[in-house]
């Protein structure tokens, strides 16, 4: 399962934003995390709502993430966001 998981970030991790289907990006601010809800829970409430981490709306703006070359994982970057909200 944690294979299919990866499998399907780097495909997320890959999308291009001069061809994305905008209306098929989320907007962040639409995005409601519980923090009342242990840091695991937070980020997978997080993950489910976003749909692609990587690639998202904030209004009519697309926002394509990336991360310096670190042993940091995408994981272990928005654990630490949520655990800042």
């Amino acid at each position: 399962m944690e294979a299919a998981m990866g499998f399907e970030l780097a495909q997320m991790k890959d999308v291009d934003v001069h061809t994305v289907d905008r209306d098929s990006l989320v907007d962040i601010r639409e995005v409601q995390i519980d923090g009342k809800l242990p840091g695991e829970q937070r980020f997978e409430d997080f993950l489910r709502q976003i749909k692609n981490p990587y690639c998202y709306r904030c209004g009519k703006i697309i926002v394509k993430v990336s991360f310096s070359n670190t042993d940091a994982t995408l994981e272990d970057r928005l654990e630490h966001y949520l655990a800042t909200m």
